[in-house]
């Protein structure tokens, strides 16, 4: 990058307003020397009723505060104007106030604040400048001015998380489109718990059949949208350098690149970094054989042939991808399912398995979607997952959604 170009790039890159300090809190009020008596401080309080403190200095430096409330409390009972009003101000004077400078930042301030108690709140607290008496800040302000940060910080992350999420669904877009283009009799739903997710997809066609691939990784929100960009690109250079025919050395290639890439490589000594990876079934449909080539990743595979009485369940290998305790070596299992015309397969990650709903409340388990797709074995795909949401959705009720939601439903 030339000079001029980087130093305009960080140019950009600085905040684009001040942040705020303790002096923006800063409120111009009276003060009292030491010098002064407490009939002096009745006048000031007097004179200035929306003073709650008032500062003690001596020298132009803070040594106390004196709250208004304590003070008028102390001073109405019998007789103490007779013994204190010629008495010194610090009688009853804070000597431990909270002071902070004005160039102290909100954050600190709000830290001191918190660990100095509650005193700093209702009180308030002094501000200084160069150790020189500027004036006070109050409870309120601060805790507006946390507030307002906090609600511009928010803003700021959900308008990251969103571009994010934008730039996940243009990666997912590419195989959604290329799914449309077949023509197949297919269905694909793809639904994040947050604005982003941990779930992803990938769809390929070819002359001689397709490839597809539904996962789920380590993790959901923003954790398991960094876990789907590592997954699906290992994925895609596994399947540039294999061809899309062996789903099990495509398994078997990522488990790799993600232990080697999150150091999570057999034989280390140290503390793996993560233990994160991916749940996932690959399948290659040749189109000239009609047959389905599966490789699972603790992920099942559900098929309903033609006149047959009950979904059959095929399981894959109880190995997840890349995780810590995934041998680097380990191999995965091509399973080859011929396929009928009519032949309908569904597979689905776990966050439509597990949702908790229902009475009692309890996970929606595949039970329910071997029922359902029975029930529904002679509607087109996209039917069928509507129907499968649909069902989904009133078990869930009132319940929380757990986990990003991804499956993929297709007849032969």
């Amino acid at each position: 990058m030339p000079d001029a170009a980087a130093a305009s790039y960080l140019q950009d890159c600085r905040p684009r307003f001040r942040q705020p300090s303790a002096g923006d809190l800063c409120i111009d009020v009276p003060a009292i020397g030491t010098d002064q008596n407490n009939e002096q401080v009745m006048e000031v309080f007097t004179r200035h009723r929306e003073l709650m403190s008032l500062p003690v200095v001596e020298g132009g430096q803070p040594i106390g505060l004196i709250n208004r409330n304590i003070f008028l409390s102390q001073m109405s009972k019998p007789f103490h104007r007779e013994l204190y009003n010629r008495k010194s101000c610090i009688a009853f004077m804070d000597k431990e106030p909270l002071v902070v400078d004005a160039g102290m930042a909100i954050e600190e301030l709000t830290q001191r604040a918190v660990a100095f108690g509650e005193k700093a709140l209702t009180d308030g607290f002094i501000i200084t400048r160069d150790g020189v008496f500027a004036g006070v800040g109050q409870g309120l302000p601060l805790m507006r001015v946390v507030a307002d940060m906090q609600e511009a910080r928010n803003r700021q992350i959900m308008h990251s998380i969103e571009y994010a999420s934008v730039i996940q669904r243009s990666m997912l877009r590419t195989s959604r489109e290329a799914l449309a283009q077949t023509r197949l009799d297919a269905d694909l739903v793809w639904e994040p718990r947050d604005v982003v997710g941990g779930d992803f997809y990938q769809f390929s066609a070819m002359p001689e059949g397709w490839f597809a691939t539904v996962a789920d990784c380590t993790g959901h929100g923003v954790p398991g949208a960094f876990m789907t960009l590592i997954a699906s690109i290992t994925l895609s250079k596994a399947i540039e350098q294999h061809g899309p025919r062996d789903p099990a050395r495509l398994l078997a290639s990522v488990n790799r690149s993600i232990k080697q890439m999150l150091g999570q490589m057999d034989g280390q000594d140290e503390t793996p970094g993560s233990d994160d990876g991916m749940d996932a079934a690959c399948f290659w449909f040749d189109a000239g054989t009609r047959s389905l080539h599966f490789a699972g990743a603790k992920t099942a595979l559900f098929l309903l042939n033609p006149g047959q009485a009950g979904v059959e369940m095929i399981d894959g290998e109880r190995k997840g991808v890349g995780y810590v305790d995934s041998d680097i070596d380990f191999a995965w299992t091509n399973r080859c399912v011929p396929l009928q015309p009519g032949s309908l397969v569904f597979v689905t990650t776990d966050g439509l398995i597990d949702q908790i709903g229902g009475p009692k409340a309890i996970a929606f388990g595949k039970r329910r979607i071997r029922e359902l797709l029975l029930a529904q074995r002679e509607r087109p795909a996209a039917d069928i997952n509507r129907a499968l949401l649909d069902a989904l959705q009133a078990w869930q009720g009132p319940h929380h959604r757990r986990d990003d939601l991804s499956f993929f439903c297709f007849r032969v």
